[in-house]
């Protein structure tokens, strides 16, 4: 980027160049004492129109390597890149590394949940494995709470496993006693990170952040604590916030809500500047950064986040009202309803988490794989796809699907059923959704 004046421009007007353009602002945070909120911040944050030839949106900044002004400036860069001047890298050199769009993006994730630093990358599943590359190593534990998403179960037990990582896990709803019980047999061994998924997918089961962090902070109190990490896809940013309870680190796949269009494919973390600093590391080194195209997809996208959680959130209360009366359902696993049920340990977690009940739910039919079948095959409107967030509703069969390389008895404790369907919706008007599931389930 540059603000270097337009001299022939200046000459035809007969105005200064740097009067032409303007000169860099200043970031603007708060007006008048009132902090602005993220959905104001989406719009301008970490860019300066007067910085990309007064452009108002950022350019796409296709480039592979970045000009250093002088010799001692690309000297200064590397001594930072190789630990051998204190402070880190400063500038751009080279798009593994990072760009201005990504820049842009990072700064603009971090705002939503007030987190130090963050970092893009170029699927959800990349994300993922860089940190857990950059946490562990062999012999160590992870400790995971159950079920997670079937790629993040296969990393840990099946790739993780053969360089000698192990793991323990907890059911998404363990209470402080049961994540007491595997924290401290866990302890016996070097656990490098404890890995959170809440809602688990595709159950929709919470997990008790606030118990999980009073948990290690207790039994690892006399050394070294392992971070706390989770995937906040399901409800992140606007109905859950996992680090106001005691997370280190949020994971997303940006591909869901904050991509939120089913066109791109981006992974982003986000936390404390040290941790966030060793996962950069990582990145840097094998190259999981996203690319500046989707990244300014995404900036594109950050700007009617808020928008759009909201309506398919107020969707997915009308659907699931009606389909929670339906005769051929057996029950729907809808946040919304938790305070409706008997299960008052994950009512209190939602209460205490979560700021709304997503637009994502497992809806349980009566009968089995058959059943499922033949109302997915009979929707309409919502499109039969995996993957969630988007502004059109989909609808999938995990057991058949995203979840069937789980083992069959694993699947069956995590209550992942052949009748479980998991629904996502979108933007849609509300009565058309309703009238297709009505349809479908006629069918069934």
């Amino acid at each position: 980027m540059t603000d270097t004046p337009n001299e022939t421009e200046a000459d035809m007007s007969g105005v200064p160049a740097d009067a032409v353009r303007g000169k860099p602002k200043p970031e603007v945070s708060e007006i008048g004492g009132r902090k602005l909120k993220p959905a104001t911040l989406m719009m301008g944050h970490g860019y300066d129109p007067m910085l990309s030839e007064g452009s108002l949106k950022p350019p796409i900044f296709l480039t592979s390597t970045f000009v250093f002004p002088d010799a001692a400036s690309g000297k200064r860069h590397f001594e930072g890149v190789t630990g051998k001047r204190p402070g880190g890298a400063e500038g751009l050199v080279y798009s593994r590394f990072n760009g201005p769009n990504q820049e842009i993006l990072e700064d603009r994730l971090a705002v939503w949940e007030e987190a130090e630093d963050a970092l893009a990358f170029s699927s959800g599943m990349s994300a993922i494995a860089t940190l857990f590359l950059s946490m562990v190593k062999p012999g160590d534990t992870i400790v995971h709470s159950g079920p997670l998403y079937a790629a993040t179960e296969t990393l840990i037990a099946r790739i993780l496993g053969r360089f000698g990582v192990h793991w323990l896990d907890f059911p998404a709803g363990a209470t402080r006693e049961e994540i007491d019980a595997v924290l401290s047999k866990a302890a016996s061994g070097n656990v490098a990170l404890i890995y959170l998924e809440s809602p688990a997918n595709p159950t929709n089961a919470l997990v008790d952040v606030e118990a999980v962090a009073a948990s290690r902070d207790a039994i690892f109190k006399n050394g070294t604590k392992p971070p706390i990490a989770i995937d906040n896809t399901f409800l992140g940013p606007l109905w859950h916030q996992p680090l106001k309870h005691g997370a280190d680190l949020v994971v997303y796949s940006l591909t869901k809500y904050a991509g939120g269009h089913s066109d791109l494919v981006a992974g982003g973390v986000l936390g404390s500047k040290e941790h966030i600093n060793t996962i950069r590391s990582m990145r840097n080194t094998i190259g999981t950064i996203t690319d500046p195209n989707t990244a300014w997809m995404l900036l594109r996208s950050l700007e009617t986040l808020e928008l759009r959680m909201s309506r398919a959130g107020e969707n997915a209360a009308k659907v699931c009202e009606f389909l929670a009366a339906h005769d051929k359902v057996d029950r729907v696993g809808y946040l919304g309803f938790l305070e409706r049920g008997t299960d008052a340990r994950q009512a209190d977690i939602y209460h205490r988490h979560c700021t709304g009940a997503g637009s994502t739910f497992s809806l349980y039919l009566k009968g089995g794989e058959a059943e499922a079948f033949r109302f997915l095959d009979s929707l309409k409107i919502a499109k039969l796809a995996v993957s969630l967030g988007g502004t059109e509703t989909l609808a999938s069969h995990p057991a058949g699907m995203t979840h069937l390389s789980v083992p069959d008895a694993r699947k069956q404790a995590l209550g992942i059923t052949d009748n479980l369907v998991r629904i996502s919706i979108g933007v849609e008007d509300a009565d058309d959704l309703i009238a297709d599931f009505e349809q479908a389930l006629a069918a069934v």
